[in-house]
């Protein structure tokens, strides 16, 4: 289930989320930035339906359009995934259930298992496949830093999607992750920090000359590369939404386009400063 590309009108079309068959817009919403309402109900209204409720503080805007789109009768056209940091199934289980009860939902779409650099203990895994069998979660997925272990957890068959960072600075999926993740079975692969934390967005980080990538620059950048089915990105406002709505309309990027996101990237990487 290769993620396809559509060009004839410039725009990302719609694709599968690796083997979960999951019908996903190439643009997914992170919920921590504080983003209104309004305005992540005005990206499912432009096919961006991968909604990730992660473990920041500002969760409740998101939460208030996932009733409101669900309440309008859209619930089977949503994507919701649910990450927790917790590394006991017991406590697991009792953050998924309470952020379902504040969504109203019966179940998520997915189980984030969060920030994870090692196999996650076996318990932890157990618990997860325990509310999947108990219908609380369709799907398993998993994110962290260490290329490599979403490699080795392909082999075990348990997850059904990973996030992987993926950014014009950070590339090493490329070579170390993307290529292992093939064929009808592979994981869904949703991609994170577009912007490398916004440092690709700020003047003062750019080589001599050079100026910044737009945001919607960076999110073209990872949505280009065909492993990646969903690329997140976490707006503050509306502005910020509607810049990132616009990467769909300009579709991939040009070679040329590319070249330079990659020299950015490259100066970013060596003096950017920043986590990782």
């Amino acid at each position: 289930m290769e993620q396809t590309i559509q060009t004839a009108h410039g725009s990302f079309a719609k694709g599968v989320l690796g083997r979960t068959g999951l019908s996903v817009g190439r643009l997914g919403l992170a919920a921590s930035y504080g983003a209104p309402p309004a305005a992540f109900e005005e990206a499912f209204e432009r096919g961006c339906n991968y909604f990730y409720i992660g473990s920041g503080r500002r969760r409740a805007n998101m939460k208030t359009a996932i009733r409101n789109i669900c309440e309008n009768g859209h619930r089977e056209h949503l994507v919701v995934a649910v990450q927790t940091y917790a590394r006991f199934g017991l406590l697991t289980e009792t953050l998924f259930r309470r952020n379902l009860r504040s969504m109203g939902l019966a179940h998520a779409d997915i189980l984030m298992l969060g920030w994870h650099n090692r196999r996650p203990a076996q318990r932890l895994m157990d618990m997860a496949l325990r509310l999947k069998q108990n219908g609380l979660c369709r799907f398993i997925g998993m994110s962290g830093h260490s290329r490599g272990l979403f490699v080795q957890l392909t082999k075990e068959g348990v997850f059904d999607l990973f996030h992987v960072r993926y950014n014009a600075a950070h590339r090493g999926a490329e070579t170390e992750t993307f290529p292992f993740l093939k064929g009808d079975s592979r994981p869904g692969v949703v991609s994170y920090t577009a912007t490398r934390w916004g440092h690709l967005l700020k003047s003062e980080k750019m080589p001599e000359g050079e100026p910044p990538l737009r945001a919607s620059d960076c999110y073209r950048f990872a949505m280009s590369h065909p492993a990646v089915d969903v690329c997140l990105c976490g707006p503050s406002n509306m502005e910020q939404m509607r810049e990132a709505l616009t990467a769909l309309d300009l579709g991939p990027l040009s070679e040329a386009e590319m070249e330079r996101a990659r020299r950015v990237g490259d100066h970013v990487h060596r003096h950017g400063g920043g986590f990782f």
